[in-house]
Protein backbone atom coordinates (compact mmCIF):
# COMPACT_ATOMS: atom_id res chain seq x y z
CA UNK A 1 0.00 0.00 0.00
CA UNK A 2 1.45 3.35 -1.03
CA UNK A 3 1.24 6.50 1.06
CA UNK A 4 -1.02 8.18 -1.51
CA UNK A 5 -3.47 5.23 -1.32
CA UNK A 6 -4.35 5.95 2.32
CA UNK A 7 -7.68 7.67 2.89
CA UNK A 8 -8.18 10.34 5.51
CA UNK A 9 -10.00 7.76 7.65
CA UNK A 10 -7.16 5.23 7.31
CA UNK A 11 -4.65 7.89 8.41
CA UNK A 12 -6.87 8.77 11.38
CA UNK A 13 -6.99 5.10 12.37
CA UNK A 14 -3.20 4.84 12.17
CA UNK A 15 -2.84 8.00 14.30
CA UNK A 16 -5.23 6.59 16.93
CA UNK A 17 -3.22 3.37 17.05
CA UNK A 18 0.04 5.30 17.33
CA UNK A 19 -1.45 7.29 20.23
CA UNK A 20 -2.26 4.06 22.09
CA UNK A 21 -6.03 4.59 21.85
CA UNK A 22 -6.90 1.40 19.93
CA UNK A 23 -7.48 -2.28 20.57
CA UNK A 24 -7.63 -5.02 17.98
CA UNK A 25 -8.83 -8.60 17.92
CA UNK A 26 -6.33 -11.29 17.09
CA UNK A 27 -7.78 -12.91 14.00
CA UNK A 28 -7.33 -13.14 10.23
CA UNK A 29 -9.98 -10.43 9.86
CA UNK A 30 -9.31 -8.19 12.86
CA UNK A 31 -11.80 -5.77 14.39
CA UNK A 32 -10.69 -2.47 15.90
CA UNK A 33 -11.96 -0.34 18.78
CA UNK A 34 -10.84 3.24 19.33
CA UNK A 35 -11.45 4.78 22.74
CA UNK A 36 -13.56 1.72 23.56
CA UNK A 37 -15.90 2.20 20.58
CA UNK A 38 -16.06 -0.26 17.71
CA UNK A 39 -14.68 1.26 14.50
CA UNK A 40 -17.42 1.85 11.93
CA UNK A 41 -15.16 1.02 8.97
CA UNK A 42 -13.91 -2.49 9.60
CA UNK A 43 -13.02 -2.95 5.91
CA UNK A 44 -10.42 -0.17 6.24
CA UNK A 45 -9.07 -1.80 9.39
CA UNK A 46 -8.71 -5.10 7.61
CA UNK A 47 -7.06 -3.45 4.60
CA UNK A 48 -4.52 -1.81 6.93
CA UNK A 49 -3.89 -5.11 8.73
CA UNK A 50 -3.48 -7.06 5.48
CA UNK A 51 -1.12 -4.36 4.21
CA UNK A 52 1.03 -5.01 7.29
CA UNK A 53 0.55 -1.56 8.84
CA UNK A 54 -0.94 -2.63 12.19
CA UNK A 55 -0.82 -5.65 14.44
CA UNK A 56 -1.80 -6.93 17.85
CA UNK A 57 0.69 -5.85 20.51
CA UNK A 58 0.17 -9.03 22.55
CA UNK A 59 -0.18 -12.67 21.67
CA UNK A 60 -3.29 -13.74 23.57
CA UNK A 61 -5.98 -16.13 22.49
CA UNK A 62 -7.39 -15.63 19.02
CA UNK A 63 -10.44 -13.37 19.12
CA UNK A 64 -9.40 -11.56 22.31
CA UNK A 65 -9.14 -7.77 22.40
CA UNK A 66 -5.53 -6.61 22.84
CA UNK A 67 -3.76 -3.28 22.34
CA UNK A 68 -3.08 -2.44 18.72
CA UNK A 69 0.29 -1.20 17.53
CA UNK A 70 1.77 0.04 14.30
CA UNK A 71 4.32 -2.04 12.47
CA UNK A 72 7.50 -0.32 11.26
CA UNK A 73 5.74 0.07 7.89
CA UNK A 74 2.76 1.69 9.60
CA UNK A 75 5.01 4.14 11.44
CA UNK A 76 6.72 4.99 8.15
CA UNK A 77 3.32 5.79 6.58
CA UNK A 78 2.70 8.41 9.25
CA UNK A 79 6.17 9.93 9.04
Amino acid sequence: MDDDELSHRARALLRAIAAGRAEVTRSREPDLRVDGLLCCDQSSVRDLAHAGLLQAALTNEVGQWVPAELTPEGRAMLA
